[in-house]
């Protein structure tokens, strides 16, 4: 015969039951039977409204990080095939890069060139002072009358002498002449005007490389039937090669002179500032 099974007892009722509770005198005032719980259940419903409106504002705001994301993904996507579908002719390519390295080393060869000159003009000696043209009073002939040969030499010395003169007289001459107040002003003008067609960086941005172009131009006007060849514009050691290069590019652009280079050299014409 088996054993009988264990049996635990029945648990008493708490003595703490709502019924016992409604009925203590610690809360006197509290409500008959179930009625305490009336307020709680207010307070339960008042909550759960919070809850509920808050998980629809959840669900609105999923819904519109949904749409965002689906209106990003079409742009993203919009953007890859347009990168694989244009072409970009101004984008860098191998070549340009291989172009900027070598302007790169030009410049730097061209500034080295530079201070090399500049060293060697500081040893070179002071040349001495050339010898004038015009003859003292002392060196003059004087006059004698012992023969005919005797006279004639001073007229020969007399002629040279007016030759050497006329030579010195032509000399001067063929400097620049200066400008008038009007003149300047307008040369002024016209510089302002042609700068105003070049990049921005040549029009201030950079005090120096507007003071290179100025150079460049005013060489160009002071004889604009002429051509010349990039070594006429070298100043150094500020104006080297290079940056009278990078002047001479900027100006051909716009088409403000022509490079010509059909005689075997290339050479640089005036055409001045198309229409």
């Amino acid at each position: 015969m088996p054993p009988n099974p264990p049996q635990t007892p029945l648990r008493r009722l708490s003595q703490g039951s709502l019924f016992r509770l409604s009925r203590s005198s610690a809360y006197p005032n509290a409500p008959h039977g179930l009625g305490f719980l009336e307020p709680a259940l207010a307070e339960l419903i008042d909550e759960a409204e919070a809850l509920q409106t808050n998980v629809e504002g959840l669900r609105s705001l999923g819904d519109a990080l949904g749409t965002f994301n689906e209106s990003f993904a079409s742009w993203l996507y919009v953007m890859n095939m347009n990168a694989l579908t244009t072409d970009w002719p101004q984008a860098p390519t191998e070549g340009s890069f291989i172009l900027a390295a070598r302007r790169a080393e030009e410049d730097a060869r061209a500034a080295l060139e530079a201070i090399r000159a500049a060293q060697a003009a500081a040893r070179r000696p002071p040349t001495p002072p050339e010898p004038t043209t015009s003859l003292e009073r002392s060196e003059l002939p004087t006059e004698t009358t012992i023969g005919p040969s005797s006279s004639s030499a001073p007229s020969v010395t007399a002629k040279s002498g007016t030759k050497a003169g006329a030579g010195a007289v032509k000399k001067k001459a063929s400097a620049k002449p200066k400008m008038t107040a009007k003149e300047k002003r307008e040369r002024g003008l016209e510089m302002e005007r042609l700068l105003s067609a070049l990049p921005l960086e040549f029009r201030g941005n950079d005090p120096n490389l507007r003071r290179h172009m100025e150079t460049v131009v005013e060489k160009f006007l002071d004889h604009p039937d002429e051509a010349f060849s990039i070594v006429a514009f070298v100043k150094p050691p500020d104006l080297n090669q290079a940056r009278v290069n990078k002047c001479l590019i900027a100006l051909v652009n716009r088409k403000i002179v022509r490079k010509d280079n059909s005689t075997g050299s290339v050479l640089y014409h005036w055409n001045g500032l198309p229409p």
